[in-house]
């Protein structure tokens, strides 16, 4: 009860899907090229969305996942990914610095949480960055695609992009407000302060729970 998001998506324009059946993601494939940068947060095990997206574009992806199960599947796969394909074994926060992270009930299923009591009490410090010091890092001065799965963590890293004057062109986002501890009106409040900030709706998957964002200013 009350863990249902129902949203409709404020613009029509022409999108593709890319990924596997349970890490697809849509997105307007005509403003990407090869010189476009990709953010992506949230590896897990599949990236099957990136994989695509550097095929069909030639272009560069930038990977981000600091769990232990994240990082031994990437090394295990090192031999076999592009070269255009960077892999950083720290996520993304509102802060610098590490967290809590609480891992999966099952270790071969499911993703680490910064939510406590979603899986186990028990917890591990993981390093995190904010998207500003990415950013600065990597020496880039805007984004044209961020993908973010980070099983929670994503309500405190949009405001920290927000109150950072950070835009990025497209936002593919799932949101966690099934979630106990956080809810559906958590989700409200955080896609209403991306409105604010000239962002539309332009996908919405069945669940409710993945939403790509157009920032139309830059169309």
């Amino acid at each position: 009860m009350g863990k249902d998001l129902y949203v409709r998506k404020d613009i029509s324009i022409s999108t593709k899907t890319l990924g596997n059946r349970h890490a697809c993601w849509t997105f307007i494939p005509t403003l990407l090229n090869q010189s476009s940068i990709v953010y992506s947060f949230g590896v897990g095990r599949d990236i099957s969305f990136d994989l695509h997206l550097i095929n069909m574009f030639h272009l560069h992806v930038f990977a981000f996942d600091p769990t232990p199960s994240s990082i031994e599947w990437i090394k295990n796969e090192n031999g076999r990914l592009p070269d255009e394909f960077h892999f950083y074994d720290f996520g993304i926060a509102s802060i610098d610095g590490n967290i809590s992270f609480y891992p999966p009930e099952y270790k071969n299923y499911g993703s680490y949480s910064i939510i406590k009591d979603v899986y186990q009490s028990s917890s591990v410090m993981l390093p995190v960055k904010r998207l500003t010091s990415i950013m600065q890092e990597l020496h880039h001065n805007h984004i044209d695609l961020l993908k973010m799965d980070v099983e929670g963590a994503e309500y405190a890293v949009i405001e920290d992009m927000v109150k950072s004057n950070i835009f990025p062109r497209q936002l593919l986002i799932e949101f966690h407000h099934r979630f106990k501890n956080i809810g559906v009106q958590k989700t409200k409040e955080i896609i209403h302060l991306l409105k604010q900030n000239e962002y539309h709706i332009f996908h919405v998957s069945p669940t409710g729970a993945e939403i790509s964002f157009l920032r139309l200013d830059h169309a």
